[in-house]
């Protein structure tokens, strides 16, 4: 079953392309038009922008910091794998050291008394091995030393059984000891080994330069701006640059445990450095590896610095298009919606030309009937009172004549007043009324005994419990009249059913006027709302009074639903809300 709903129209908004409405620009767009899509590109481009900035900036972050994570982590490893390099270098190269003082035990010619020449030799062969050597002795089992060569002759009988790398090498067969002062009152440290000879133990002593030694040092150590220092488990410097510290001064850093290797951040005279730790394990020290941060860091820097110029290119990048292509977007929006706007304005402009056109129609087709019977009634008149017809007449007859041309002018009149109607609405009378009792005002009495004399049956279906609404009544009476009327033409002289139903809901109550005629086709639906529209039979009907139903409910804020079927029939539905809203003063 088609269904047609005629909602009560809604105020015309700011900025509308109708009549009244504001006037276009020389560009065509309408200011309102304007200021929306201004407002929506501006939208759509911080939308883009969030879109595409943001994940792109939280992914940079992201990937900042694993970069850097994983180059400092790169840097951290790149020095303890040096400082470890470094360690096995040392202590490899104190082995060396030991192993060529154990070889003087066993050197061609070797006595337990050695002469001076002998030492000498012993000390020339130290110091082909390597150049750290500064001298050479030997004791006796009581820690005497009888036998020495070297810069310091005075050394020669000195006792050493009281010196703590003599009572440290009682218990092993050699013993590397830390930076000292000893007997000569300079830095250097000692190498000792102990060989059983003869069922008594004696001792080969050989000093190492703590200069030389650092030499050594500084040239096992690789790298840009790398400096390394050898540090006792107290934190005391045993071989430093001189640029770091001083030799058997604090260091100010202790690495911890005993073993092992790692990495610190610890400040310096230079600022602050990546230090790796390992320790020795041919002697309890530890090689500490410094570099600067900058230096120790410059590939995270510089990946850094990459990272983000790249991330702000893309970012600007990837904004610039955004912009670009939001700003084309609502332009283009904007011009469809300016073009759809004149569209709609010119299809209102020509549905307004045939509402014109037809009302025109309308008007011209119901007056011209009336006037067509004046004319003829008129022209009898002449007739009857010329003489050279020779027709008889008397005032009866020309009396008729008159009724008939009165009944054509009450009857374009009728027209007429009704077209006004439509066209100047008067403000309701509201008051609470109750629909049942406006229902019977209208049906009983004529209509009612014209119905059973038709053979049409009148069934009521009327809510008990319906509530008082405000409306105009006598408006209400003729809405419900002409409706009434329309169901009992639609059954064209037939046997048939009208029924009147009323129900309520929260917040509308509802009158139902349906019959069992002829129905409509959904193209005589879309037009029975307009002025002059029917379907009733030529002189009928003056398709007006559904138009000003229509006009009456909705100034009541109310609206009428139509269904009907071809051959099945036809209802109307008033739809008036129960809290009625300020009566619009145009009627309308």
């Amino acid at each position: 079953m088609a269904t047609s709903e005629l909602p009560a129209p809604a105020p015309r908004p700011h900025g509308d392309d109708t009549a009244g409405g504001w006037a276009a620009d020389s560009s065509g767009a309408h200011p309102g038009t304007r200021e929306y899509f201004r407002r929506l590109r501006l939208r759509l481009k911080i939308f883009f922008l969030i879109a595409f900035i943001v994940p792109l900036l939280i992914l940079s972050v992201y990937f900042h910091f694993q970069f850097n994570l994983t180059l400092k982590r790169s840097g951290e490893l790149h020095l303890t794998t040096l400082a470890e390099s470094q360690r096995n270098t040392v202590d490899l190269f104190l082995q060396e050291r030991v192993v060529n003082i154990f070889n003087l035990f066993r050197s061609s010619g070797f006595n337990l008394s050695p002469s001076p020449d002998e030492m000498r030799r012993y000390l020339q062969y130290l110091r082909e091995m390597s150049d750290t050597f500064l001298d050479v002795g030997f004791l006796d089992p009581s820690g005497i030393q009888i036998g020495y060569a070297g810069p310091y002759g005075y050394l020669q009988g000195k006792d050493y059984s009281g010196e703590e790398w003599v009572q440290a090498l009682q218990a092993q067969s050699y013993y590397i000891s830390g930076i000292y002062l000893g007997f000569r009152h300079k830095p250097h440290f000692t190498i000792a080994v102990r060989q059983v000879l003869d069922g008594r133990p004696f001792t080969m002593r050989a000093t190492l330069d703590p200069d030389k030694f650092y030499l050594f040092l500084r040239t096992i150590a690789k790298g840009k701006g790398v400096s390394s220092a050898l540090i006792d488990r107290n934190g005391i410097y045993q071989v430093v640059d001189p640029d770091e510290g001083e030799m058997l001064s604090p260091s100010g850093y202790s690495p911890p445990g005993q073993t092992g290797s790692g990495t610190h951040k610890v400040s310096g005279r230079n600022g602050t450095v990546l230090a790796a730790y390992a320790w020795l394990n041919e002697v309890p020290w530890v090689l500490v590896v410094r570099q600067p941060l900058r230096i120790a860091f410059a590939e995270m820097y510089r990946v850094r610095h990459i990272i983000l110029i790249a991330t702000l290119a893309l970012a600007l990048l990837l904004g610039t298009a955004n912009w670009i292509m939001a700003d084309r977007l609502m332009g283009r929006a904007e011009r469809v919606e300016t073009a759809r706007r004149e569209l709609k304005s010119q299809l209102l402009h020509a549905a307004k030309l045939v509402s014109v056109g037809e009302l025109a129609a309308g008007v011209a087709h119901e007056i011209n009937n009336p006037l067509a019977i004046i004319a003829s009634q008129s022209g009898v008149i002449r007739d009857l009172l010329d003489p050279q017809f020779g027709l008889e007449w008397s005032p009866d007859h020309i009396r008729a004549e008159l009724d008939q041309i009165d009944a054509a002018v009450y009857r374009a009149r009728d027209i007429t007043q009704k077209l006004l109607k439509s066209a100047r609405k008067t403000e309701p009378r509201m008051m609470r009324c109750d629909v049942n009792q406006l229902l019977e005002d209208v049906v009983s009495g004529v209509i009612e005994k014209e119905f059973e004399v038709s053979d049409i049956e009148l069934v009521r279906d009327y809510d008990t419990h319906l509530p008082k609404i405000l409306l105009d009544p006598e408006q209400m009476r003729q809405v419900l009249l002409n409706m009434i009327n329309n169901a009992g033409d639609a059954l064209q002289g037939r046997s048939g059913t009208i029924t009147l139903k009323t129900h309520h809901d929260s917040e509308c109550v509802r009158v139902t006027i349906a019959d069992t005629g002829v129905g409509m086709t959904s193209e005589q639906m879309e037009k029975i709302f307009r002025p002059f529209f029917t379907t009733k039979e030529v002189g009928k009907g003056t398709g007006l009074g559904l138009s000003i139903s229509l006009s009456i409910i909705q100034s009541m804020g109310g609206r009428i639903e139509v269904q009907s079927m071809e051959g099945a029939g036809s209802s109307f539905t008033i739809v008036l809300p129960i809290l009625q809203p300020e009566v619009r003063r145009d009627g309308g």
